[in-house]
């Protein structure tokens, strides 16, 4: 019991110093020296956890998708209407981006690689999948129009939040990232809404920014 929660510790160690490098320098320019300098390991120690640099970034995706996964489903469990969780799933990954370390490296990694490797690609999926029953449920709510294809605004969603948050770290380090979030559902909402419900819904994109 003593050896495994050591080795359960040193994994840890190491995914969080491949967060830190990975997190600041991207895929391309990390060195497995690096982690295992931010990780207070030799080689070697590192070595017998991760077999290389790939598989370490694939440990660090999958942890990140792992969190924001637990995020999501708590704010779920709440039982709030769906378009209102939804627009709440995303100030929630904006949170996770702006304080953990782990997350931020992890959604880098999904950029920095371009790899079709399944680990990079189910969180994509994950994501397609929720967004699309969200909407069908908030369709169902009378919250969005019946016009609006799922599936479609899925693959919009996504996308947008990603490159948002992109630009957000390259120009302000995300300081100012929940607000362009904010600004993000500001203009999707009025192409979404059911008829009749705009007025009702125009706060939501301030939940971004409050609480």
């Amino acid at each position: 019991m003593v050896t495994q929660s050591r080795a359960l510790a040193t994994r840890d160690a190491i995914l969080r110093g491949a967060a830190e490098v990975f997190g600041a320098r991207g895929y391309g320019l990390a060195s497995i020296s690096d982690i295992a300098k931010a990780a207070g390991l030799t080689k070697g120690a590192l070595y017998f956890h991760f077999a290389s640099k790939d598989e370490l970034a694939l440990a660090v995706i999958g942890e990140q998708h792992r969190r924001t996964i637990e995020a999501s489903a708590a704010i779920l469990a709440e039982g709030r209407p769906a378009l209102e969780s939804l627009v709440l799933l995303s100030r929630s990954l904006g949170r996770q981006l702006l304080e953990d370390p782990v997350v931020q490296a992890g959604i880098r990694l999904t950029t920095d690689v371009g790899t079709a490797e399944q680990a990079i690609v189910e969180p994509y999926e994950d994501w397609f999948r929720s967004i699309e029953e969200l909407i069908r449920k908030a369709i169902d709510e009378g919250d969005v129009s019946e016009r609006v294809d799922p599936a479609m605004f899925a693959h919009l969603l996504s996308p947008a939040f990603t490159g948002v948050q992109l630009v957000s770290a390259t120009l302000t380090g995300r300081a100012d990232l929940l607000q362009r979030i904010r600004e993000l559902w500001i203009l999707l909402l009025p192409g979404i809404v059911a008829d009749g419900r705009l007025d009702a819904l125009r706060a939501l994109p301030d939940l971004v920014v409050e609480g």
